[in-house]
Formats: C-alpha cells, structure tokens, sequence
C-alpha cells in the first residue's frame, strides 16, 4: 500500500458508518478508528413523558455580619455640648499603646493637653499617632483595645 491508498481509505472510513478497520500485512499492520459513533435507539416508549426535572432545595443559612458596630455616645454624655469627640481620622486597628509591653497611653480621668498622643491607629502595617486637637479631660474612651475603626468613627470624649 502507498501513502495514497491509505489517504483514500482513511476519507472512506470517516464518510461511513464503520467503526474501525485493520489491515495487516507482511511489512505493515494499519489501524484506522472511525469518528462517528453507532447510534443507539432510546428504549423509552414514544407515549411515555419524560419526568420533569427534580428540583434541589438549598437549607437556610444564617448569615451574620462580621463588622464590629460602631459604639454610640451615652444619651446623657451626647446631649451635653461641653465635651469635645475626637474622631478616628482613618480605617485601621486601635491600640490604646505603643506596643504590647508599654503602659496605655490615656486612661480616663487623665488630663491631655493639645497635641498629646492618645492612641495609634495601624493602617497598612504603618502605626498612625493620633492627638488631641484640645485640652482636657478624658472622659470617656469609646472603642475597645485591638478593634477595627473605621474613618470619623468617635474614638474619645473629652472635656474641656
């Protein structure tokens, strides 16, 4: 067989129905598979419908919200315009200090001056001091040590 006899039986096989063909000979063995596949007749009966497709029920997941909410002033602390509230000026984590093994740097009841470091703010791997814009007294520190802040959230009350 030449090379052209064995393109035309290739064509013949992918234009018919047959499955394979083999050839062997003394100096070559050929194995040709055919692409087209037998068709199967379906074994449901023409009157019978098909069923209708099951549908899957998901269970009911609760889903809870993993932001810490935001703490809000004391009615009677608020209503009372005498105190000032410094406000967390970016989104990061606060940390009331300077690293584990230091002292806080403002408890309540303490007395702050203007530009007084109150607490750092981590953004980004970088620690952001944040001061006292006024003088006075640490009323009241509205957010919990080591807590995610967001941006002008109420971080101290002080007054004046």
């Amino acid at each position: 067989m030449n090379f052209k006899q064995i393109q035309q039986l290739i064509k013949f096989v992918s234009k018919t129905d047959v499955a394979e063909v083999n050839i062997e000979n003394n100096n070559f063995k050929i194995n040709i598979k055919g692409s087209k596949s037998s068709i199967k007749e379906s074994s449901t009966p023409l009157n019978q419908q098909p069923l209708p497709p099951q549908i899957q029920t998901v269970p009911q997941v609760e889903v809870r919200s993993t932001e810490t909410p935001i703490p809000k002033l004391d009615e009677n602390l608020s209503s009372d315009d005498s105190y000032k509230i410094i406000k967390s000026p970016i989104i990061g984590t606060f940390y009331r200090k300077p690293s584990p093994d230091k002292d806080v740097f403002v408890n309540v009841g303490d007395t702050v001056g203007e530009g007084d470091v109150l607490c750092v703010i981590e953004a980004m791997k970088l620690f952001n001091e944040i001061e006292s814009d006024i003088s006075g007294k640490i009323v009241k520190i509205l957010v919990e040590d080591s807590s995610p802040v967001e941006f002008d959230q109420p971080l101290f009350l002080i007054e004046p």
